[in-house]
C-alpha cells in the first residue's frame, strides 16, 4: 500500500487492525540530493520513458531543462524533485510541443514552453490580481519613500500552483501601555504563527530599546486590503521594519519588498516561497514601470533556494531588478532607509543620527509624554477634592 504520510498516521491511530496487518513502514522523501549520480539516473529515467512510450528523445538542453523544473519544484538548489509521476507528466507534454512544432527533440525551450503552457493552464486568478494591481485597485506603491509602510511578501496555493503577490503593511505608534496591537488578531483574522511573529517584535524592542527606561507606547500593525487569513512569520521582519520607521521618522524605499521571520535577537530567518515572492513582486514593478532601483530583500539563508524564472534572472543580470540578502534587522534598516543603523556603544547609547537613535529618542519622548500626562491627572484629581 503506497499513500501520503497524513493517511498513514490517521490510519495508525484510529484503526487497530492497521497495525496488524501493515507493520513494514517506509518513508520515502520528496527530494534527493542533487549529485552528478542523481543527474545521470534523471537522464536515464527521461531516456527510458521516452523509450517505452514511444516518445520524442530529449537532448541535453532539454535534460537540464527537466533538471532546473524539477531543483525549482523543492525550492533548493542543490536537491531534485522524486515526484517521478510529475516528472513524467512533463515529458509527456514536453514531448507533444516538440512533435507539434515539428522538432526531432526535446530541447529546453520546448521544456520552457510547457511550463508556460502549464503555468497559462493555471494562472486566471493571478492574472485578475495582476489587473487589480495595474489598475490600481490593490494599492501597492513600487516607487518613492513612505513612514511606517513598507512591502510584504505572501504566497497563494491553490491546489497545485503557486504564486506570489505583494502586500502593503503599515504601522502606527502613539502614546499608550497597549503595547503591539496585530489589527489581523482583534479581527480573528490572524493565525497562531504569525500572533506568535508579532509578538517576537515586543521582545526585540524590549531587548534593544528597554535597557535602561520602561517599553511604553502603542503600536498597531495592519496588512491592507486583506480579507483573508494571514497565517505564518514570514512577514515578521517586514512588520518590524514598518515599526522602526514610525518611530525613527526615516521613510521606507517602496520599491523594496520584504521577506523573512525574524526572532528576538534581529536574526532574521528563512522562509518558503521565496521565488513566487520575488517573480510576484517583479511582476507588478514591470506593469507600473522598472526603474532599475527596486528589488527583494530576502534572508541569506534562502540565497540556496533561488530557483528564478529566465525574465527575473535577466532583469536582475542587467541591473533592472535586485535581490538583497541580509542575516540582521540591522542590515536591513540600512538598506531600506539608507541611514545607518547605529550600534550600542559603551554608553548605553546609539550613534547620533543612527536608525537606533532615532528610535530610541522616540521612544524616550513618548515615555516623557507619558509621564507628564500622568502627573497633570493627579493634579487634576487633588484639584477635584
Amino acid at each position: 500500500m503506497i499513500g501520503s504520510p497524513w493517511i498513514y498516521y490517521l490510519l495508525y491511530y484510529l484503526e487497530p487492525d492497521y497495525r496488524k496487518f501493515f507493520k513494514v513502514k517506509a518513508d520515502f522523501d520528496s527530494r534527493v540530493t542533487r549529485n552528478p549520480e542523481i543527474v545521470r539516473d534523471y537522464a536515464l529515467f527521461v531516456a527510458t520513458h521516452c523509450k517505452n512510450e514511444k516518445l520524442l528523445p530529449f537532448d541535453r538542453s532539454g535534460v537540464a531543462g527537466l533538471l532546473e523544473y524539477s531543483a525549482r519544484s523543492v525550492e533548493d538548489q542543490q536537491k531534485l524533485s522524486s515526484q517521478f509521476m510529475e516528472i513524467a507528466d512533463l515529458i509527456r507534454e514536453a514531448s507533444y510541443w516538440a512533435g507539434k512544432e515539428g522538432s526531432p527533440v526535446v530541447t529546453r525551450d520546448l521544456v520552457k514552453k510547457t511550463i508556460a503552457e502549464k503555468i497559462y493552464r493555471s494562472n486566471r486568478v493571478e492574472e485578475r490580481l495582476q489587473e487589480l494591481f495595474e489598475d490600481g485597485t490593490i494599492l501597492c506603491d513600487v516607487d518613492g519613500g513612505e513612514i511606517g509602510q513598507i512591502n510584504g511578501l505572501s504566497v497563494l496555493t491553490m491546489a497545485d500552483y503557486m504564486f506570489g503577490r505583494p502586500s502593503r503593511v503599515t504601522a502606527r505608534v502613539f502614546m499608550g501601555r497597549g503595547g503591539m496591537v496585530n489589527i489581523e488578531r482583534e479581527v480573528k483574522l490572524s493565525g497562531p504563527i504569525h500572533d506568535k511573529g508579532v509578538l517576537i517584535l515586543t521582545g526585540y524592542l524590549g531587548g534593544k530599546f528597554a535597557h535602561d527606561k520602561p517599553l511604553s507606547f502603542s503600536a498597531s500593525i495592519c496588512f491592507e486590503q486583506n480579507y483573508e487569513g494571514v497565517e505564518g512569520d514570514s512577514a515578521s521582519s517586514t512588520e518590524l521594519y514598518a515599526l522602526l520607521s514610525v518611530l525613527s521618522g526615516l521613510p521606507i524605499r517602496q520599491g523594496i519588498a520584504v521577506t523573512g521571520s525574524v526572532n528576538q535577537l534581529g536574526k532574521v530567518q528563512p522562509i518558503g516561497g521565496v521565488n513566487y515572492k520575488i517573480e510576484g513582486f517583479y511582476a507588478v514593478c514591470k506593469a507600473k514601470g522598472l526603474t532599475g532601483e527596486q528589488g527583494v530583500m530576502i534572508p541569506s539563508s534562502n540565497v540556496r533556494h533561488l530557483m528564478l524564472n529566465d525574465e527575473v534572472v535577466a532583469a536582475v543580470r542587467d541591473g533592472r531588478f535586485h535581490i538583497w540578502s541580509v542575516e540582521t534587522i540591522d542590515q536591513g534598516i540600512e538598506i531600506l532607509t539608507g541611514v545607518p543603523a547605529g550600534a550600542l556603544q559603551e554608553d548605553g547609547s546609539y550613534p547620533e543620527g543612527s536608525v537606533n537613535f532615532l528610535v530610541d529618542r522616540r521612544l524616550r519622548q513618548i515615555l516623557e509624554q507619558m509621564k507628564k500626562f500622568g502627573a497633570s491627572g493627579e493634579r487634576e484629581k487633588d484639584d477635584k477634592k
